[in-house]
């Protein structure tokens, strides 16, 4: 009896296309189009404002797109419901910018924390699967310290293996970088690359620290006024000729894109004849 081959998963993880979101009056994304390869450490970069973390929340169905699809596993996640939705989170790991650690619960129970909620593992099997992640992110002797206890870097190392206890597909980062110092961020980045290539897992970086994260990324994507401005290689993108493209990615002060937000003229409003 011969045994069909499985079918083989789509390459691309994550795919937006068209995507339209808007709070208020003011358009974040205006059609905006991406692909995630399955495998890969893909970066999102961009100035400040240009709505990176917006894009997570509405790759988790945080908040709604008014108009595109985002498709997550070939699943289009607007159209799945409560139980859908929920099902397919289980399947991503988050690591948000603050770490997010729970401060009433040790370093053992903020990791173990996801396994207690989602499966009915046994106590014995929690404590082998959560020893194993702290392992993973060196934090194994620190298993009973307190969050207030931890310096910035081991606690954004902590939110790292509650990440990823349940066995991810997609590993999400929200800043990784910020307010850590040179050492902390030097094991943080090894340990982007590495959790990707050994659990064969899928990350999504949000980041506008551009030395740190074409270190380690695949591919990246450049937002700008609503849209992908640019997308390839780091070291593609660091090449490009692109004027808007070179101001980011050098950290130019002077090019395209403003330093200033949108505001009346200056002299009319401090003399009182402009909009407040």
């Amino acid at each position: 009896m011969h045994l069909a081959d499985p079918e083989p998963k789509d390459s691309c993880v994550v795919r937006v296309r068209g995507l339209r979101y808007a709070v208020g009056a003011r358009e974040i994304f205006s059609g905006l189009d991406l692909d995630v390869e399955r495998g890969s450490v893909t970066a999102i970069m961009g100035p400040s404002g240009t709505g990176k973390t917006t894009l997570l929340r509405l790759i988790t169905w945080q908040v709604f797109a008014s108009a595109g699809v985002v498709a997550v596993n070939g699943q289009d996640v607007g159209a799945l419901g409560r139980e859908g939705l929920y099902a397919l989170r289980r399947g991503m790991g988050m690591l948000f910018q603050n770490g997010a650690l729970l401060t009433d619960l040790d370093v053992y129970e903020n990791v173990a924390f996801p396994l207690r909620e989602h499966t009915r593992l046994t106590e014995p099997l929690i404590r082998n699967i959560v020893l194993t992640k702290l392992h993973a992110v060196g934090l194994r002797g620190a298993a009973r310290l307190m969050p207030f206890e931890l310096s910035g870097g081991m606690a954004r190392r902590v939110a790292l293996a509650r990440a990823i206890v349940m066995d991810p597909e997609i590993l999400i980062y929200d800043e990784p970088f910020v307010g850590l110092d040179p050492i902390s961020l030097g094991v943080v980045l090894r340990l982007i690359r590495e959790l990707n290539d050994a659990l064969g897992i899928t990350s999504i970086v949000v980041s506008h620290d551009v030395r740190e994260i074409t270190a380690v990324a695949d591919r990246a994507y450049l937002l700008s006024g609503g849209r992908v401005v640019a997308s390839g290689t780091p070291s593609g993108l660091l090449e490009s000729e692109s004027e808007e493209v070179r101001q980011f990615m050098k950290g130019l002060p002077d090019g395209p894109v403003p330093f200033h937000y949108p505001a009346p003229d200056y002299v009319e409003q401090l003399l009182g004849k402009g909009a407040r």
